[in-house]
């Protein structure tokens, strides 16, 4: 009996080529399914140039509350470092000696008022009786005088008051801003004269940064060129800075230039004496960026998830520049621009050590 084997490979071929077909449409399907992870792409961007400096926050109110009245110290509710209120009582003396001060001279106020009514009737007496030829015009002139001297007296008197008020007023010391206390001269029991120190508090509410800038830059950096400070912090974050003022002169042994930049009103984080980075834009520059949320830290190693044509995922080191606003990060090396990578990094480890199916050890 023959054996007709040129049907037999004809069979062959045909169930060959069928699984072959089969085995690429499964890698089509399986290739066409979407990762379970959204990607990000590599790019270049037109950023600002920027330079970072070191800089120190300090207070832009900070001052020294003096003596206005004398006397014996009785009360002193905040100690050094503690927090103040605006308005708040600093600092209270014996009012005794200026209480009686301020009596005194009510009284006299109303001595000369007494006085003054008296004086404004005389002379209103005398013009009515010049009339009828019954007092002479010497008579009327010194009722004038009077009238004139009382009225002196009497703004004299309350000048004295006014004084006196103020003097009382000046033995309770008030907080003329919120702020902190960081001086205090004086403990309570002890007599104070006119003018002695008595603390020195700065306010938290209103600060900036004072910072050196080589004189290369300085052209650069006084128009309207962006500026921002960075709060120290696990994660960075910078603030938007205001105003800036750059001396008009150059320190003769460094050379640079002194700035001070204005920060946003409210607390931030920042405390005066604190060191700080401010970054000055001094240009533009085109630079690869790549999405924050896509850069892993392992250890000291600093990497992304990039995603290749077949849809494959592998591990990449890379260099990080700085981050930048839209939440992209800079990439000094490790990427291409058109790459693409994965932007949930948890996900895509899970991708990576998926198990392969039974299709895929047959």
């Amino acid at each position: 009996m023959r054996l007709d084997t040129t049907g037999g490979l004809s069979n062959a071929v045909v169930i060959l080529g069928a699984l072959v077909a089969a085995g690429l449409v499964a890698a089509g399907s399986a290739a066409a399914q979407s990762l379970p992870f959204e990607t990000g792409t590599v790019e270049y961007r037109t950023l600002a140039d920027e330079r970072h400096f070191d800089g120190r926050v300090e207070a832009v109110y900070r001052s020294t509350i003096s003596a206005q009245t004398g006397g014996e110290i009785i009360e002193l509710p905040f100690d050094v470092n503690d927090y103040v209120p605006k308005g708040a009582v600093v600092l209270r003396f014996d009012d005794t000696t200026q209480k009686a001060a301020l009596d005194k001279a009510v009284a006299s106020e109303m001595e000369a008022e007494s006085r003054l009514a008296e004086a404004q009737s005389a002379h209103q007496r005398n013009l009515r009786l010049i009339k009828e030829n019954a007092v002479s015009q010497s008579q009327l002139e010194k009722s004038e005088a009077d009238l004139k001297a009382a009225q002196a007296r009497l703004k004299s008197s309350r000048a004295a008051r006014d004084e006196a008020q103020e003097q009382l007023d000046y033995t309770v010391v008030k907080a003329p801003y919120a702020g902190v206390l960081v001086e205090r001269f004086v403990e309570i029991g002890e007599q104070v004269q006119v003018g002695q120190k008595l603390g020195t508090g700065l306010s938290l509410e209103k600060l900036r940064v004072k910072v050196e800038v080589p004189a290369q830059y300085v052209a650069r950096i006084r128009g309207d060129t962006a500026v921002r400070v960075r709060v120290p912090g696990k994660q960075e974050n910078w603030l938007e800075a205001g105003e800036r003022v750059v001396f008009p002169y150059a320190d003769p042994s460094s050379h640079s230039f002194t700035v001070r930049v204005a920060l946003p009103e409210g607390q931030h984080g920042l405390y005066p004496g604190m060191l700080v980075k401010v970054g000055f834009a001094v240009g533009e520059q085109k630079s690869l960026v790549v999405p924050s949320q896509a850069i892993v830290h392992r250890s000291e190693v600093t990497g992304v998830y990039v995603v290749d044509a077949a849809e494959q995922a592998e591990f990449r080191q890379i260099r990080e520049g700085r981050e930048v606003p839209g939440g992209l990060t800079m990439v000094l090396a490790g990427l291409e621009a058109g790459e693409r990578v994965a932007l949930d990094p948890v996900a895509a480890v899970i991708y990576l050590k998926r198990e392969p199916t039974g299709q895929d050890h047959e």
